[in-house]
């Protein structure tokens, strides 16, 4: 089942069946722990990032203060 389909299942929530509501919920909850996990690692990305940034930033500012 792709997301559409999901979407499509639970605008008709009321009249699906035991088995398709755990079938959405374990599409639901593999698409909710793939969504975090890349807001996690996109959050260590972007701090290093910062770092680096400062860490040349600062090599720059030294450099033309002198």
């Amino acid at each position: 089942m792709d997301k559409s389909e999901v979407i499509d299942h639970i605008k008709n929530i009321k009249e699906l069946p035991n088995s398709k509501l755990v079938e959405i919920m374990d599409i639901l909850s593999a698409e909710f722990d793939n969504t975090k996990s890349n807001i996690i690692n996109l959050t260590h990305y972007l701090d290093n990032l910062e770092i680096m940034y400062n860490s040349v930033l600062s090599e720059y500012e030294e450099r033309n203060n002198k």
